[in-house]
């Protein structure tokens, strides 16, 4: 869903998304939110996993969690409302904890449930245009819980498009087509204006032949969309969450955060070429 505000804001909202569970899903929302926001965007992530690693990775303890994602999807608060402001200036997140789990039988009766944030981002991008004097945002990323479930829905139909990361071990190439048809699926349905943004290859070894080959051949079946922005494996990549901090805050000079400003870098140029489109 893209608003503009009347100082030409355009909301530009961003899913990264993928079935397949341990690809980076979380590590690239928070690390390219926190990229995004150092160039000056104003970004929300929207954490929509009940386990609420977005949440822990950006330092939102669990009882700081007071409204969540859980509570836009019911409609009991806006994303406004539920945003909480992270230690990195100008990126905010809604979190989520385990709450989420139960969303599906909580609107089971409710025809509209895959629209549930669509309709947040809409009334959070009216929001903007009725108040031009104020800080808006620029971006909003979500991130998917691994599987095509309705919080998946919902983040898709709320998308412009899908930043689908991949991680360059043996099974990562399972399901990759599976994901595309997914994506070909919600737009035939829910959202025809979808696209993918880009592919991001993740946990790269360079070392090994293994990773160049999935590199390869996820570059041969998604061509240009898959960016030339590679994140490598990285030990202090995995450690800044379990700190509270997204890679750039935790260690900027390491090869993950350079790879991920590498990777907004390309993102933003990608993101001006469709605005100017």
């Amino acid at each position: 869903m893209t608003g503009s505000d009347q100082n030409g804001t355009r909301l530009r909202v961003l899913a990264v998304a993928n079935q397949k569970g341990g690809v980076g899903k979380t590590t690239t929302a928070i690390n390219l939110g926190t990229a995004l926001a150092a160039i000056g965007e104003r970004v929300l992530v929207v954490d929509l996993d009940p386990q609420g690693n977005a949440s822990t990775g950006l330092g939102v303890s669990p009882e700081a969690r007071s409204r969540t994602a859980y509570d836009v999807l019911i409609g009991s608060c806006s994303l406004a409302d539920a945003a909480v402001a992270t230690a990195v200036p100008g990126l905010s997140i809604v979190t989520a904890n385990s709450d989420l789990v139960g969303i599906e039988h909580d609107l089971i009766s409710d025809a509209g449930r895959p629209y549930k944030l669509r309709d947040a981002v809409t009334a959070l991008a009216g929001r903007a245009r009725a108040n031009p004097g104020q800080p808006s945002f620029s971006y909003i990323l979500i991130d998917c819980p691994p599987s095509l479930n309705l919080l998946t829905l919902n983040a898709l139909a709320a998308a412009n498009a899908v930043i689908v990361p991949v991680q360059c071990e043996f099974f990562a190439l399972e399901g990759i087509s599976q994901l595309k048809d997914s994506i070909d699926q919600i737009r035939a349905t829910l959202n025809p204006r979808l696209e993918i943004q880009g592919v991001v290859l993740t946990m790269h070894d360079a070392r090994t032949s293994l990773s160049r080959e999935v590199a390869d051949n996820v570059r041969a079946f998604f061509g240009p969309k898959v960016y030339e922005s590679v994140i490598p494996r990285n030990t202090r990549v995995a450690e800044a969450p379990s700190h509270g901090k997204p890679i750039l805050l935790y260690d900027y000079d390491c090869a993950g955060s350079q790879a991920y400003i590498r990777l907004a870098t390309e993102i933003i140029e990608r993101e001006r070429q469709t605005k100017a489109a």
